[in-house]
C-alpha cells in the first residue's frame, strides 16, 4: 500500500464509529513494531515522530527530517493496512513547512506558549500551504479556563478561522501522565462534538481511563495518541534485556536473535500497541 490520505482514514473511522491510533515512534524498530500490531489486528494506523524532538534536539537538521519521512513512507508502502504518517507537535513553523515537503501526510503545528491569535494566524498559513500539497493539518485548542459552552464556541471559531482538518481538544486529558489514568470531562467533549464537524483528537491517551475512551469515540473522537506508554514499556523491557553478562556484542546488537535489542525493541512496541489498540474499536476494520 501507499500512504492513506488522512481525510479518508478519518471518514472511514467516522462512518464505522471508531478511532485511529497514533502510536508515536522514535526509531526503525519502533515503527516496525507499530506496523506489526496494526497488521496483526487488521487495523488502520498512524505512525510518525515528535516534531519538537526532531527540530530542537542538539544537531538537528532538516536533512535528517527527510530521512525520517522516508522511513515512514517506506514502512507505509510495505504495510498491507492503511497507514498515515504524522509530523507531530512542532513549535517551529519552518520545520513544519519542511515536513510538508518531505512526505508526511499529516502535520501538527503546536505552540502552547504562543498567544492564541498568533497561533491561529500561523496555523492558517500552514494549513493553506499544506492543503496545496494534499497534506492534512491538525492543531490543538486548549483554553482550559473556559466553561464547556464557551470552549465549544472558541473551538468552532478556531476551526473556521484556520481551516484545520483535525482538532486536538482539551477535555481533561493530560499529556505525559506518568502514573495512573483519569476520566475525561465528557460534558465538555459532548459540547465540542455538537459544534464541530471535524474529527476530534485526544492527546495523552496513556493517561485516559478505558470507559472515557469508549465514550469519547461515540462523541466524535477519531484519533487518539499514545506516546508516554510506548516509551515506558520499551524502556522497562530494554533495561531488563541489558541486564546480562553476555560478552559477545553481536548477541545483543545485530544478529537477529531473541536477545538482539533491535528484535526485543520491535517486539515490545508491537505488544504495547496490541494492549491498547482493541479499545479504539479499529481492529478488523481493514
Amino acid at each position: 500500500m501507499s500512504l492513506e490520505p488522512i481525510n479518508r482514514l478519518m471518514q472511514h473511522a467516522r462512518h464505522h464509529d471508531y478511532a485511529v491510533g497514533y502510536f508515536e515512534s522514535w526509531s526503525f524498530e519502533s515503527v516496525q513494531g507499530v506496523i506489526d500490531a496494526a497488521q496483526a489486528t487488521r487495523s488502520p494506523v498512524i505512525i510518525g515522530f515528535n516534531g519538537e524532538w526532531l527540530a530542537e534536539r542538539q544537531g538537528a537538521s532538516t536533512q535528517e527530517l527527510r530521512l525520517y519521512a522516508a522511513l515512514g513512507k517506506a514502512a507505509a508502502m510495505d504495510a498491507d493496512v492503511p497507514v498515515g504518517l504524522i509530523f507531530n507537535e512542532c513549535p517551529n513553523d519552518a520545520w513544519v513547512e519542511h515536513a510538508i515537503g518531505a512526505g508526511f501526510n499529516l502535520v501538527m503545528p503546536a505552540d502552547p506558549e504562543a498567544p492564541l491569535d498568533d497561533y491561529m494566524r500561523r496555523v492558517k498559513r500552514l494549513a493553506t500551504l499544506a492543503h496545496s500539497h494534499q497534506v492534512a493539518v491538525e492543531a490543538d485548542f486548549e483554553a482550559d479556563e473556559l466553561d464547556p459552552i464557551a470552549y465549544a464556541d472558541g473551538a468552532a471559531r478556531f476551526v473556521a478561522e484556520t481551516g484545520v482538518d483535525l482538532l486536538a481538544v482539551s477535555v481533561g486529558n493530560e499529556e505525559i501522565k506518568l502514573q495512573g489514568r483519569a476520566p475525561l470531562d465528557l460534558n465538555r467533549l459532548e459540547a465540542v462534538g455538537r459544534r464541530l464537524d471535524v474529527p476530534l483528537v485526544l492527546h495523552g491517551g496513556t493517561g485516559i481511563e478505558d470507559d472515557s475512551i469508549r465514550a469519547a469515540i461515540h462523541l466524535g473522537v477519531r484519533k487518539i495518541n499514545y506516546g508516554t506508554y510506548m516509551k515506558q514499556k520499551y524502556l522497562e523491557v530494554i533495561r531488563g534485556a541489558l541486564a546480562t553478562d553476555e560478552p559477545n556484542p553481536h548477541a545483543l546488537l545485530g544478529d537477529g536473535s531473541n536477545t538482539d535489542l533491535m528484535v526485543v525493541g520491535r517486539r515490545v512496541v508491537r505488544d504495547a500497541v496490541l494492549e491498547r489498540i482493541e479499545l479504539l474499536g479499529c481492529c478488523g476494520k481493514v
